[in-house]
């Protein structure tokens, strides 16, 4: 029996191509748990993985797929047997395991969660790894002292994966939400996710020559970094944090230790890939009690297989908004 998967191969050094194709069970990589695969979504990484020199994909061909949401087929794990449902996100499945843009996956049982009482693998797709690194974030900021009466809350990125969830979620636990995009025709998006109003991303893009300005943000989910991370620094309120979630703005961070010593803020790093089963666990119930599914549903686009490689390119392009989850037995 064969099944579809996007498969991406390599015809030169500096070629790759993807596409759908027939697959059988022997082909799958190793690992203790095989799942029939019900969604899956398109991550920036998986735009990545099917363009050349990706500094991703160690072998080709490949599979891309960093999460996925579906069903057990078969299970030498005890804590998986046929017929559950789990949803996986991270442990560079994907990147360097094959990943979900398939109608099966076989993967190890350490890297999979049991789906939350409450959501269908649908919904766990349309939040995906976004939608976790957004909890997570969330949940490290509250760790950190962060309530909705201390002040609004700044989400940068706002209109991308990470960003839209984020707004969701805050919105929905009673804080103040200002939203940072440079899209102007996506601020109605915003403020229906539940943002309570829009910064213009022009407004925070550049560092100044002062370390400190006013005390304005009670904290920060930020997906951008660089530059704009750096100025946000210099803007939180005394004891604030920042998670951060990305580096759309650049990997380089052009900051001043001064807010750490004079303010006490707080850097805290964001990463959904190698996080712990207990972490995640907190994470998905969290989503499941915690995160609108009526408004996720308006962040989302549905896709097919034969959609992805175009998808791929227009991620990377920076011309998706919200979630593209992909049905990929449609």
């Amino acid at each position: 029996m064969t099944f579809n998967a996007i498969v991406v191969e390599q015809s030169g050094e500096d070629s790759v191509s993807a596409s759908v194709q027939a697959l059988t069970e022997d082909q799958l990589p190793e690992g203790n748990v095989t799942v029939r695969v019900d969604y899956s979504t398109v991550n920036y990484k998986d735009g990545l993985c099917m363009r050349p020199k990706n500094g991703l994909v160690r072998q080709y061909p490949h599979v891309p797929g960093v999460d996925f949401a579906g069903t057990v087929q078969t299970s030498s794990d005890s804590r998986y047997k046929p017929g559950d449902q789990v949803v996986l996100t991270g442990w560079r499945v994907g990147e360097i395991h094959w990943g979900g843009l398939s109608q099966k996956a076989r993967v190890n049982a350490d890297w999979l969660v049991p789906l939350p009482d409450g959501l269908s693998t649908k919904q766990a797709m349309a939040v995906g790894t976004a939608g976790i690194a957004a909890m997570l974030a969330v949940n490290a900021l509250e760790d950190h002292g962060m309530t909705p009466n201390q002040g609004p809350v700044l989400v940068t990125g706002a209109a991308g994966g990470v960003g839209s969830i984020a707004t969701t979620i805050l919105g929905h636990l009673g804080y103040e939400v200002a939203a940072v995009t440079g899209r102007p025709e996506t601020a109605d998006y915003l403020l229906s996710l539940g943002a309570s109003r829009i910064v213009e991303r022009n407004e925070l893009d550049h560092v100044t020559k002062r370390p400190l300005e006013s005390e304005t943000w009670a904290g920060c989910v930020d997906a951008v970094g660089g530059e704009m991370l750096a100025r946000i620094l210099g803007q939180l309120k005394y004891g604030a944090s920042v998670a951060a979630v990305g580096l759309a703005g650049g990997a380089k961070l052009p900051a001043s230790v001064i807010p750490f010593l004079l303010r006490g803020v707080n850097l805290l790093g964001i990463d959904s890939v190698m996080q712990p089963f207990d972490a995640r666990m907190r994470a998905w119930q969290r989503i499941a009690k915690d995160l609108p599914m009526d408004k996720v549903q308006t962040t989302i686009r549905l896709a097919t297989l034969a959609d992805v490689p175009q998808l791929g390119e227009d991620i990377l392009d920076g011309q998706v908004k919200g979630r593209v989850v992909v049905d990929v037995n449609a």
